[in-house]
């Protein structure tokens, strides 16, 4: 076995399909589904269902308080039947609304946070696969209260919960905490957080 590169990467480099034909097949607010066919060299004639993500980036808070705590917003998730925990985060209402005025409404939304600052700190891919969505990750310190406002008819009675980097560690290693964006966030913090330039003002 050996470690050798005999090219760099390049992810721009010529596509190894042909985009044959696309048709929508589901509009919704968040999000459109379209139908692919494709060709390839090797595989010939393909089908893909792509989902097409509506108002640019999802976006997601990670939040420290003064004291070094975290907020994570209850949330029932209906596609899995089950509660998470999650750092507050969510979509544009429209294709004029920033990723960084999502980050304020839904730190203020969901959180119960107003924040002095915002740095962008990451920005990922979740399920290349089959969708197109792009998650903006932001860092918000100086945190004051402010009052939630309802998540919405899906989690009724929602609660958030403050815990520590340590205790959302732990929470992420022993499987409490499943949800992809706020498992990057917790480790990112973990790990030793490098914040960069905040985010300028509109």
């Amino acid at each position: 076995m050996t470690n050798e590169t005999h090219r760099q990467f390049d992810p721009w480099r010529p596509s190894p399909l042909k985009e044959e034909s696309r048709e929508q097949i589901l509009a919704s607010h968040y999000f459109n589904v379209d139908r692919v066919k494709l060709e390839s060299v090797q595989a010939g004639s393909i089908e893909r269902t792509i989902v097409h993500v509506n108002n640019g980036d999802e976006v997601a808070v990670l939040a420290v308080t003064e004291d070094g705590r975290l907020p994570l917003v209850e949330q029932y998730r209906v596609p899995i039947h089950r509660w998470t925990l999650e750092i507050p985060g969510g979509h544009a209402k429209d294709p004029d609304e920033r990723p960084l005025d999502v980050a304020r409404r839904k730190l203020h939304e969901e959180g119960g946070y107003e924040a002095e600052r915002f740095s962008q700190i990451a920005r990922y891919i979740g399920a290349p696969g089959f969708s197109t969505m792009y998650t903006s990750l932001y860092y918000a310190t100086g945190l004051t209260p402010a009052a939630r406002t309802e998540i919405g008819p899906e989690t009724p009675r929602s609660e958030v919960r403050l815990y520590t980097v340590d205790e959302a560690m732990r929470m992420v290693l022993n499987g409490t905490i499943i949800d992809a964006k706020s498992i990057i966030a917790i480790q990112r913090l973990y790990a030793g957080l490098s914040e960069g330039e905040d985010e300028p003002e509109a």
